[in-house]
């Protein structure tokens, strides 16, 4: 993510409800705020009607910002209210990282 894996992911799983109206543009619109938000490191997602988004935060602290944000927290409102029949939260401190990239030659 950085090169320095010392930082913290929030792992977002969901379950959209059959009422989805506005839902992909509130996604959208959250994740351009997020990406302007201090400590904002990246974000990852896939989604049918099970969705998994990992965001990537430099502290605890830039997580607790996030969340409490005034426009994150209307689409909060709003996912309980209408969008999801279920979702949980994880937060994990990344300490090692790797990857694989296939080399196109």
């Amino acid at each position: 993510m950085n090169g320095n894996p010392n930082y913290y992911a929030v792992i977002f799983t969901s379950l959209l409800s059959e009422n989805n109206e506005g839902y992909q543009e509130m996604a959208s619109k959250m994740e351009a705020l997020a990406k302007n938000q201090s400590g904002f490191l990246g974000i990852e997602s896939a989604r049918e009607r099970t969705g998994i988004t990992l965001s990537y935060w430099e502290s605890l602290e830039a997580i607790k910002q996030w969340k409490r944000q005034s426009e994150h927290l209307i689409a909060q409102h709003k996912g309980k209210e209408v969008w999801y029949d279920w979702y949980k939260v994880r937060i994990c401190k990344v300490e090692r990282e790797y990857e694989f990239l296939k080399n196109d030659d």
